[in-house]
Parts: structure tokens; C-alpha cells; sequence
């Protein structure tokens, strides 16, 4: 496993795309690739056995962030571990909203997870002042280690939603967990597996935290939530009824509603 031209190596990829494939895994070959690839600077004893170690782990649906170590998101590769949920290409959303906000923002960024929203959105806009919040410690761990590394200054709190972040805040947003009950099952087994499942589980319907959020953010004048494929209208709803007088919804990279905002006037808040 020498070099990426080793014919054992592209006997040993080809071989694991196809394992990957019967193990119903989406991106077979690209994953088979990239795990060669992870393994090609290796040129030791045993790097082939490493390799195939790698395919063994993804073939039980491990996600491939994992097994790299690693995620893109709007451009910045952040650490990933099984303490925190695979940043995703619809979560981009999240932050595209916050990218209209007034220059100075004090803003929070609820359930942060790895910090992919608030590294992103500090990045992209280093005039917000940005906290980053999660109620899991370890979680917390994996957000701070990420700012360290890219050199992005970001104050990260221990908070379970806004009970320990008071404020006060110009804008909140959160990508808090928002999967129901019933449709777990439909999940990908990369999710439901090996993610940390206090990360996406809803409640019945998916909104039992969102619900919650809604009610603690009575003085915020400016919240946004990232929702589940069928939630957008229902949380435009509990929004409006909670007293944010402009809200609007905003589509991912998909076309799926993706993220609901709340605004409401200075003098409403």
C-alpha cells in the first residue's frame, strides 16, 4: 500500500467497493477511495490490514466522518468523533440565515455540536459575537478543540437550550434535535447506529425541544431553528402564536424547507 498506483492497493479498493456496496452503503467507490487514500501516506507493515479494518467498520455503516476523523463544511474541515453528529450540506442553511444579521450581533448558537454553525458563521462574519452552547460537555470538547485548530475565536458555554444562556442575545439560532419517533426507523443506519442519539431524537413528533425553545426565548428578537423535512409550517405556526410577528422560511440546498425565522419588533421584545 505504497503509493495510490500499487496495483495490490487498487485490487484491495475495488474489493471494498464492492463489499461497501453489498453492505447498502451509498457512496461505495467514493468512500473506498477516500479510505485508500486516508491509508496511501502509510507505507509500513500492516497498512493494508489497517485499510481493510477501515472497510470492516464502514461495511457496519460507520459514518466515513468518523473513520476520517474529519468533516468539510462551508469550507472548513472540522474534527469529528462519535461525541458529536456528522455536520450536513442542509444544516448550511442554518447559517445562510445567519449570515443577514445586523454587523455587532450578539448571537448564540443553541445545540453546536461540533460548532460547525458558529465556526462557519464566524468565519464568514467576523464582526458577530458569537457563543457557542451545548448541553453536552464532551460535544463541547469536540467545538472548542475545532476553533482552537482553525484559529476562530468562539466562547463556548454548557447550556441545556437557554436555561444556563441567559443573555441577553440579538439572535439565536439552533439546529436542536428534531427527528420523531416513527421515523427513526427510516433513518440511515450511519444515524440511528453510531450517532449520538441525544443529538436527533425530537420526541414523538420531533418537536418536543423545539417547543420548549420557543417558550424560553421570550425576550430573543430574532431566533432560528432548523427543522425536519415536514416541521416548517407547524413551527411557523408556534412562532407566530409565541409573538414573532415576521417569520419566514428558508429552503436548503435540496429545495426542502429547512429553517424557520422568527423576528419580532424592538418594542415587541
Amino acid at each position: 500500500m505504497a503509493t495510490a498506483k500499487d496495483p495490490l492497493l487498487d485490487d484491495a479498493v475495488l474489493a471494498a467497493a464492492r463489499r461497501l456496496a453489498a453492505a447498502g452503503c451509498g457512496t461505495p467507490a467514493a468512500d473506498a477511495e477516500a479510505l485508500a487514500e486516508e491509508l496511501v501516506a502509510s507505507s509500513g507493515r500492516g497498512a493494508l490490514a489497517r485499510f481493510e479494518a477501515l472497510v470492516t467498520r464502514r461495511a457496519d455503516r460507520e459514518p466515513l466522518a468518523y473513520l476520517l476523523g474529519r468533516q468539510t463544511f462551508r469550507g472548513l474541515e472540522l474534527s469529528v468523533d462519535a461525541r458529536v453528529l456528522v455536520p450536513r450540506p442542509h444544516t448550511e442553511a442554518l447559517v445562510e440565515a445567519g449570515l443577514t444579521l445586523a454587523p455587532g450581533a450578539r448571537v448564540l448558537d443553541l445545540c453546536t455540536g461540533s460548532g460547525a454553525v458558529a465556526l462557519a458563521l464566524s468565519h464568514e462574519r467576523p464582526d458577530l459575537q458569537i457563543t457557542g452552547a451545548d448541553l453536552s460537555s464532551d460535544a463541547l470538547a469536540v467545538a472548542r478543540a475545532n476553533g482552537e485548530r482553525l484559529g476562530i475565536e468562539i466562547d463556548w458555554i454548557r447550556s441545556d437550550l437557554l436555561r444556563d444562556a441567559p443573555g441577553p442575545w440579538d439572535a439565536v439560532l439552533a439546529n436542536v434535535p428534531y427527528i420523531a419517533a416513527d421515523a427513526e426507523p427510516e433513518l440511515a443506519p450511519e444515524m440511528v447506529v453510531h450517532e449520538p442519539p441525544q443529538a436527533f431524537r425530537g420526541g414523538p413528533d420531533g418537536l418536543d425541544l423545539v417547543r420548549r425553545l420557543i417558550r424560553e426565548a421570550k425576550t430573543v428578537p430574532w431566533l432560528a431553528l432548523e427543522v425536519g423535512d415536514e416541521h416548517a409550517r407547524v413551527v411557523s405556526a408556534l412562532l407566530r402564536d409565541s409573538g414573532f410577528t415576521e417569520v419566514t422560511v428558508r429552503v436548503d440546498f435540496t429545495g426542502v424547507e429547512r429553517v424557520v425565522v422568527g423576528v419580532r419588533r424592538a418594542s415587541e421584545s
